[in-house]
């Protein structure tokens, strides 16, 4: 990439230390914990950002809370940065390392401790992945609700760090919404317990400041996640319209008239293209929209709500109406979509930008962005849930072109930034990492900023925590 978004330039006297930093880990972490040579690091340089990496001073592999404490508690004693990780599969550089910085990553604490109905939850460790929650539980008839595209491989802790959404979050909300309680690492050691398996917790919601918090208050070792009952019956049915504006003008209108789906998902013509050509799951060609809209419940609930669905597409345009007939043809248009980011990948680079509008913005906020990439004379691919507005534009370009490279990051630059000039925001689900940190002042103003960076140091008062992340590296305090 062109090398714009900085990192915090590495601490030489920690540096000096690395040997000794290395041998300190090993010391107190049990035998084949702690990686440090460089064939070793490499795969953790960078994460799902890919244009931006760098090689840790060391990774540290912990299997259990005390370790993550003991780490945590001896980094604090040396100002040691920390970077924790999951699987790696971040798309905002939420996981790149530093050079002077230590990477605590959570994979190996992958077991589900308990699961319990008469609560409906379950708890978790961090380095679960997301999908493993409702297989677990999916015999007995629960399921987890967030689901990203990569929820074969992502993590939960990683989740609730970026506070994690999926297609199915238009009906059960993003992870803030089923996260009931975590036990959390401070920066110096200390292990706090937030929430539990109650609705509500007394107090201040301070599970709700860390859900989101990308790494900066603490890393979360276990979590209890809200288990929902499986619904009787689901169907996706996929509509193709004639124009992007008819589709997103359909959108507006379901929401508007109180009908909520479980999924609104749309793609544009290159995605369609891309996605079909890689999952073969049908979907129409000759349309420039396509819509999957899932809906659930009893058959004579889905029709009803399909029904009134298919009306409001008529008004705008709608081409084709293809209902999914078999449990097969369904998984193969969610394979298409969960997909696009992998499907994407294999015609050219790309950067996934995450903002999200209004749904009365869509319309003008997609047209913005066809503009944008025709301006920096590139090339577009919408792919997103369209029914909370967060929008997914895939900017295909040549990673080994530097000028192509840079006018990649311009031009996903001044999409955010409309995004936010539209009533939106930066993030809805990626999470700031690096690659939106230093747009965080055209969404904020600087007393916001400051009181966001007042709350984070008051939990990491040395800033060692994801210290290059999430907030402008001037006018830190």
């Amino acid at each position: 990439m062109s090398g714009a978004i900085a990192l915090k330039v590495p601490d030489p006297a920690i540096l000096s230390r690395r040997a000794q930093i290395v041998a300190d880990l090993a010391d107190f972490l049990p035998a084949g914990t702690v990686i440090s040579s460089d064939r070793e690091l490499k795969p953790f340089e960078t994460d799902g950002f890919i244009a931006y990496r760098r090689m840790p001073l060391a990774v540290a592999l912990p299997r259990s809370t005390e370790e993550v404490a003991a780490i945590l508690k001896y980094c604090a004693k040396y100002k040691v940065p920390v970077v924790p990780r999951g699987a790696g599969t971040s798309l905002s550089g939420g996981a790149i390392p530093q050079e002077d910085a230590v990477v605590i990553a959570l994979t190996r604490m992958n077991r589900i401790l308990e699961v319990d109905y008469s609560n409906r939850c379950a708890r978790v460790q961090a380095g679960v992945t997301n999908l493993a929650i409702s297989e677990a539980v999916s015999a007995d008839g629960f399921f987890y609700a967030p689901d990203p595209s990569s929820q074969l491989a992502c993590t939960i802790g990683g989740n609730i760090a970026m506070n994690s959404g999926g297609a199915h979050c238009l009906k059960y909300g993003v992870t803030t919404n089923n996260l009931l309680g975590v036990k959390m690492v401070l920066f110096d050691g200390t292990v706090i317990e937030l929430g539990g398996k109650a609705l509500d917790a007394s107090g201040y919601d301070l599970l709700g400041l860390v859900c989101g918090s990308e790494g900066q208050l603490g890393i979360v070792t276990e979590a209890t996640v809200r288990l929902i009952a499986k619904p009787e019956g689901q169907r996706p049915v996929l509509f193709g319209f004639e124009t992007s504006e008819g589709a997103s003008a359909c959108v507006t209108d379901v929401i508007a008239a109180g009908l909520i789906p479980v999924a609104i998902e749309f793609m544009d013509k290159p995605a369609i293209e891309i996605c079909e050509a890689f999952a073969h799951a049908g979907y129409p060609l000759d349309v420039e929209a396509l819509l999957i809209v899932e809906v659930e419940g009893s058959e004579a609930e889905m029709d009803a709500m399909l029904k009134a669905i298919i009306e409001i597409a008529r008004r705008h345009g709608v081409k084709t109406v293809k209902e999914c007939q078999s449990a097969t043809e369904a998984a193969l248009i969610w394979k298409g979509r969960k997909s696009a980011f992998g499907a994407t990948g294999r015609i050219a680079d790309y950067i996934c930008m995450d903002g999200t509008v209004p749904l009365s913005q869509l319309t003008n906020v997609l047209r913005g962005t066809a503009e944008i990439v025709a301006r920096h004379g590139l090339r577009v691919a919408n792919v997103f849930h369209a029914g909370d507005g967060n929008m997914h534009p895939l900017i295909l370009y040549n990673i080994n072109d530097p000028d192509e490279a840079r006018r990649a990051e311009e031009a996903g630059n001044d999409i955010l930034k409309l995004c936010v000039d539209a009533g939106g925001c930066l993030t809805g689900e990626h999470g700031v990492g690096i690659e939106k940190r230093d747009l965080m002042p055209h969404q904020f103003s600087k007393p916001d900023l400051d009181q966001q960076m007042a709350v984070r140091a008051a939990f990491d008062p040395d800033w060692i925590m994801n210290p290059s992340k999430v907030f402008p590296l001037e006018g830190r305090s």
